[in-house]
């Protein structure tokens, strides 16, 4: 670590559970984001200011007006632009030894599988179960750590799979696949703007203490929060032995 970066991270290394040894190890580390939408934008703005050595960018969507609301990556300037490659800006100009790469696809199971197994942890921003149930699957295949966070209207939620683990519960274990949820959109139900910001930066803090091996965070539980309220809820999370995907 030279003098700049000893500076740019010193509020960081002033912490006793981090110091010079735990910002190492994440200019040293990878995360994968899926979707830089809202919740993704804060999560990447935090993660780069951080110093997390790469970040691996996956949205197949544009900017629009509509989004400028709440995901707070992109700019007015960035309408009609890959959001990848308007995160991909934005992350440049906050930190620029941050290595950010852009794919501007939807990510297959194929696909999926070789970016997650680069990946030191997974950031799982999207915004469909078709999507989360994809990445569950990809993280548990290669025992890699998931930080998964939804926000819808003025409830929001985010836990913590952490795969490296034999006795961790996955994402269907929570929300099985054949359960046929309903899924929200905030295209048709609208979302709290400052809700995504506060999902999306959780994620960001437990991506980071993954990272550093600080164990102390929502590994096994989900956090609930309403916004309308302020209540905030932690629960445990079991594996499911009957789960389809990773029980007996």
């Amino acid at each position: 670590m030279n003098d700049r970066q000893l500076l740019r991270y010193s509020r960081h290394i002033l912490l006793a559970q981090i110091g010079i040894e735990g910002q190492q190890r994440l200019l040293d580390s990878s995360v994968l984001i899926i979707g830089l939408g809202g919740l993704g934008s804060p999560a990447a703005l935090y993660l780069a200011s951080s110093g997390v050595g790469k970040l691996t960018l996956c949205d197949d969507d544009t900017v629009e007006l509509s989004n400028l609301q709440r995901q707070i990556i992109h700019r007015s300037s960035s309408i009609g632009l890959s959001k990848t490659v308007s995160a991909q800006a934005a992350l440049l100009d906050i930190n620029p030894e941050v290595q950010s790469i852009a794919l501007p696809v939807r990510a297959e199971a194929g696909q999926l599988a070789e970016l997650v197994a680069l990946a030191d942890v997974v950031l799982d921003c999207s915004d469909n179960f078709a999507t989360r149930y994809l990445v569950n699957r990809a993280c548990l295949e290669q025992h890699k750590p998931l930080v998964s966070g939804a926000a819808i209207q003025f409830d929001g939620q985010i836990a913590v799979f952490d795969f490296r683990r034999p006795d961790a519960p996955c994402y269907n274990c929570l929300f099985p696949e054949d359960s046929h949820a309903a899924e929200l959109r905030c295209a048709t139900t609208g979302v709290f703007s400052p809700l995504t910001g506060i999902i999306g930066t959780l994620q960001a803090a437990e991506a980071l203490k993954l990272l550093m091996g600080i164990e102390r965070g929502l590994s096994g539980r989900l956090l609930t929060l309403n916004a309308l309220d302020m209540d905030i809820m932690r629960s445990n999370l079991n594996k499911d032995p009957e789960c389809s995907i990773c029980g007996n």
